[in-house]
């Protein structure tokens, strides 16, 4: 079946909230006429906390996505700096990414605890976006697969075969996150169908609808090559995503 394509755009610790307005009407221009129809993605952009209100009013019920970058798997509770589904859903947020390599690396954000994040977002009715990838080390050693199946086993054991389809997974190679470089097309198709594969052993319906993006240094240059890839379903963009040019070039460049 057809997989509606998704372009993330992931801010990380950048922008003020009135950079966050500036950015949305600028994005809202470039791509007037355009927004909902069939030639682009489904499009989202995930932004830091402070800024998740402001982005949502600037949207203004426009086809473009508020995701928020982590959030605890309790609704509430004794957690200081946590921010729970129900706050996120209180902002109008429609998703969270989990499990970025930089949450993991800086955060110590482990598997087990995506294996209670993950649930409790499609719970909540939120997106969840989860990031998976191996480190450079890893894939040296052969390691790939056997990484990608711990991580996506770990994280998807709490959820039930028939919320699978409900999932976004990032395949996102450590060792090509704001380095410049970027997987080849094989290697990037090779791990989203492996991803593919391990969700089918759960459950073929979730297989066929699950979306797999690619994440790791992803621009307008190289889009439109990753978007032709027959598993991959869209993108996760990092420092690209932080311009709207940019970002509204790589969206176009998504089959819609």
């Amino acid at each position: 079946m057809a997989r509606r394509p998704l372009v993330a755009g992931n801010w990380k610790m950048y922008k003020t909230v009135e950079e966050t307005r500036r950015y949305i009407d600028q994005l809202v221009a470039l791509l007037d006429g355009e927004l909902g129809g069939p030639n682009l993605p489904e499009l989202a952009l995930c932004v830091p906390f402070t800024s998740l209100a402001a982005a949502v009013e600037r949207v203004g019920g426009r086809p473009i996505a508020v995701f928020a970058q982590n959030m605890h798997h309790e609704p509430e509770g004794p957690y200081t700096g946590e921010v729970s589904a129900p706050m996120l859903l209180e902002c109008g947020c429609s998703g969270v990414v989990l499990g970025h390599s930089e949450r993991r690396t800086y955060f110590g954000e482990t598997d087990r605890a995506l294996a209670l994040k993950v649930p409790a977002a499609l719970a909540a009715g939120l997106t969840p976006i989860l990031c998976v990838g191996e480190s450079e080390a890893q894939r040296e050693a052969g390691e790939t697969e056997r990484t990608l199946r711990h991580q996506v086993g770990e994280a998807l054991s709490g959820v039930a075969d028939d919320q699978l389809e409900r999932v976004v997974i990032a395949y996102e190679p450590v060792w090509a996150i704001g380095t410049g470089k970027r997987a080849t097309a094989e290697q990037i198709e090779e791990a989203a169908f492996f991803i593919r594969a391990l969700v089918e052993a759960r459950s073929h319906r979730a297989a066929e609808r699950l979306r797999i993006l690619y994440g790791g240094s992803v621009s307008e240059d190289n889009a439109a090559e990753l978007f032709e890839l027959q598993n991959v379903d869209g993108a996760l963009v990092g420092g690209a995503s932080l311009d709207p040019q940019r970002f509204a070039a790589i969206a176009r460049s998504a089959r819609g």
